[in-house]
């Protein structure tokens, strides 16, 4: 079989920062608990592989939670973990290694916007990380053909981009003060379409398909925690842009935690992060 050649382009990231966000993998995983969940109830979805020691793709592994995951649903798979982060492949690689069923765990640098499958899987997951890859849906039919017959595209992402974290967030970005520094760094509102666009697109391409969303209702504890969320995932960008003019990136952080406190406040029992993810099972024709 033929596997496509994918360049990733997609107007979900038309504002995209020139250079990628430098990742805090400690950051990510204080809250991996919350982060992991959607994974497991995506993976609940899947139908049996169609090899009993599958090829696994974990596209935007950070670092290797994701992975372990998968390792554990499918503990005989040869299980490859791709990401374009120095960093966060660096968390990873603790992970990687045999598994005791005979499986195998690996990590490989890849930016996702140019990855190119190399050869046939059973499974290609992605654990919120398609948010922030420009073309997602127009790479769909390639990593399709990259699928062995009766093999899975799974993956979940955050449907946030209109919540208050993410609006305050472009807001305070695109004020006067910030406007200079910070035009072009953060998502659009565009970066995840409508749940029935991959529907249509997988469903067309002729896949069993199974698409949802759900919300969770994260409580989250200690001070300021919905800005401890963020820092290791949507405000990456403004803090690399930043990272040369520490005071700069303080005092705009300060300004984004009033806004924070106003949107989520705190109550006894903890404070309330509304989270809604979109969920996209696919499996292709045997």
């Amino acid at each position: 079989m033929r596997l496509a050649r994918t360049t990733l382009r997609h107007p979900e990231e038309q504002a995209m920062p020139a250079s990628a966000p430098t990742w805090d993998p400690a950051q990510y995983l204080r809250h991996s608990g919350h982060r992991e969940r959607p994974l497991a109830e995506l993976l609940d979805r899947v139908h049996p592989l169609p090899a009993a020691r599958p090829r696994i793709a974990d596209l935007g592994c950070g670092p290797g939670n994701s992975t372990v995951l998968l390792a554990g649903r499918w503990p005989a798979a040869h299980l490859t973990g791709y990401d374009n982060s120095a960093e966060m492949l660096a968390g990873a690689a603790a992970h990687a290694g045999p598994t005791p069923e005979g499986g195998l765990v690996d990590f490989a640098h890849a930016d996702l916007r140019r990855w190119e499958p190399e050869r046939t899987y059973d499974l290609i997951a992605s654990n919120a990380a398609l948010q922030w890859v420009e073309g997602h849906l127009d790479a769909i039919p390639g990593w399709l053909d990259a699928l062995a017959p009766g093999g899975t595209l799974a993956f979940q992402v955050p449907h946030t981009i209109d919540a208050p974290l993410h609006v305050l967030m472009r807001a305070l970005a695109d004020s006067d003060r910030w406007r200079g520094r910070l035009g072009g760094v953060l998502r659009t509102a565009d970066s995840v379409h409508a749940p029935a666009v991959y529907l249509d697109r997988l469903a067309r391409l002729g896949c069993e398909t199974d698409v949802w969303e759900s919300t969770y209702l994260h409580l989250l504890q200690g001070e300021d925690p919905v800005l401890d969320w963020v820092k290791g995932t949507g405000l990456r960008p403004v803090l690399t842009a930043l990272a040369d003019d520490p005071e700069a990136a303080d005092a705009f952080v300060g300004e984004y935690r009033a806004r924070l406190r106003e949107a989520y406040p705190a109550q006894p029992y903890g404070t309330v992060l509304p989270f809604r993810r979109l969920f996209v099972v696919a499996r292709k024709p045997r």
